[in-house]
């Protein structure tokens, strides 16, 4: 296979990834091959398995020979490292699962890149014939709760991780740009903030409010809603825009940089849920709050600077967040409608 007709994602059945396969497959005329394992729900992507430049690569992020194997074969000219243990709550019952996953899976991953850089050596040119350029997904978490003074929040702010996630993303952040100055691996960092929309899972927090009110409307639930922190606030981009931002970031962002990619809607988390509850077919939900989903550390104020991003780019966010509530409500009364 050429090096310059392929595309792997790492997750792509999950959320964020089966939208990037959505969109490539609309922008771009590579072949999208997709890390996943053998377990890993499909649901996300069974609209994408039977298209004919959809490749479905079996492997784990822990086990470097697969790595090495799909890597060496594929030789993708674009990676998109999308693939972690993601859900935050999580991570203080498994650090070490977490950390394994997220900082030892990328650095594997980037071995295996170097392994190959270096094994194809260079053109006449001086150039490397294997030389791709590698999206690692940081995330917003690696700032912790910042000082007031410091938002909105630009690449600059002093990382301070209050969980293990956050202290995953710090390892995996700071990995690429290792592996960027020591070996010349051209990866660009991003650090996204709060994106969600339709297929987000029922753990975070958009999704998992929508969920509740379908299942309420559906007769399922009680007309009561758990809720964790509703006081934190948090700044709103869609899915759908987001992989718009990471294409772009691939094809116009500076390799070794760090870019912040967010939305442009700020509120609370209870501004957010009386938006969704306004939209629901039944008038009176109640809010309980479950000392449950309360976190040991939170992480409560959120705003995003992303200029960088931005200057360089060109990207802004399109769809309106009332959009992308009612979107992610109707995915839930849509599953519901199918079970029943």
């Amino acid at each position: 296979m050429s090096s310059d007709t392929n595309i792997l994602i790492t997750g792509i059945t999950g959320f964020v990834g089966s939208y990037l396969a959505d969109l490539l497959l609309k922008t771009s005329a590579d072949n999208i091959h997709g890390l996943t394992r053998w377990r890993s729900p499909k649901e996300n992507i069974l609209h994408l398995v039977d298209n004919p430049r959809i490749f479905l690569e079996h492997g784990d992020l822990t086990d470097f020979a697969s790595l090495f194997r799909i890597i060496d074969r594929v030789r993708p000219r674009f990676i998109f490292h999308l693939a972690a243990q993601s859900y935050v709550p999580y991570s203080f019952d498994a650090p070490a699962a977490t950390l394994d996953s997220n900082v030892i899976g990328t650095c594997n991953l980037l071995e295996a890149i170097k392994v190959i850089k270096l094994k194809d050596g260079c053109n006449n040119d001086g150039t490397f014939k294997y030389d791709p350029i590698v999206h690692i997904c940081s995330s917003s978490e690696v700032y912790g709760q910042v000082e007031e003074k410091n938002v909105p929040i630009d690449e600059y702010c002093p990382l301070k991780p209050a969980s293990p996630y956050a202290v995953s993303k710090v390892g995996e952040d700071m990995l690429a740009f290792q592996y960027w100055i020591s070996y010349g691996i051209k990866t660009i960092r991003t650090r996204m903030f709060t994106h969600t929309g339709p297929r987000r899972g029922d753990v975070f927090v958009v999704s998992a409010f929508a969920k509740q009110i379908a299942k309420i409307e559906a007769g399922l639930q009680k007309p009561v809603i758990r809720v964790g922190n509703l006081d934190s606030v948090r700044t709103f981009a869609d899915v759908r825009d987001a992989v718009i931002a990471y294409w772009m970031l691939v094809n116009y962002c500076i390799p070794g940089e760090v870019y912040n990619i967010g939305g442009d809607v700020t509120m609370t988390i209870r501004e957010m849920l009386d938006k969704l509850i306004d939209k629901s077919t039944v008038g009176d939900i109640k809010v309980y709050v479950d000392k449950e989903l309360l976190r040991p550390s939170d992480v409560t104020l959120q705003i995003p600077c992303v200029d960088k991003f931005k200057e360089i780019s060109g990207w802004k966010p399109k769809i309106d967040f009332d959009t992308t509530l009612q979107d992610t409500l109707d995915y839930w009364r849509e599953y519901y409608n199918k079970c029943s």
